[in-house]
């Protein structure tokens, strides 16, 4: 994981990072459409090393088994954090006011 997060740091796969979210302007179908695929692309050209097929397939298992050792291992949790906002916008979460869901006192 530590070499994936040092490939998105590569000044050309940088540049190729933030022409994407360029593309994308904060839209996140956009984000799907042009951020994704370098993303990927990026992961697979490290992963492959280490016995991951180079395709999508091999990222989405990457990732799976890297969430299933998250809740063991805090420095694998932590690095998987700096992974995805690499890639994933910023989610904001809206507000929760009083009367908006939840349970109601009696």
């Amino acid at each position: 994981m530590a070499e994936v997060i040092k490939a998105f740091g590569a000044p050309e796969n940088a540049q190729r990072m933030e022409e994407a979210r360029d593309n994308a302007c904060n839209d996140m179908g956009k984000m799907l459409q042009f951020l994704l695929p370098v993303a990927t692309q990026i992961q697979q050209d490290v992963i492959k090393a280490y016995g991951f097929s180079s395709d999508g397939e091999g990222v989405l298992k990457f990732a799976r088994l890297i969430k299933s050792y998250e809740s063991q291992d805090p420095e694998i949790a932590s690095m998987s954090g700096k992974l995805k906002a690499m890639f994933l916008p910023p989610m904001t979460l809206p507000p929760h006011g009083a009367g908006t869901g939840g349970v109601a006192a009696s």
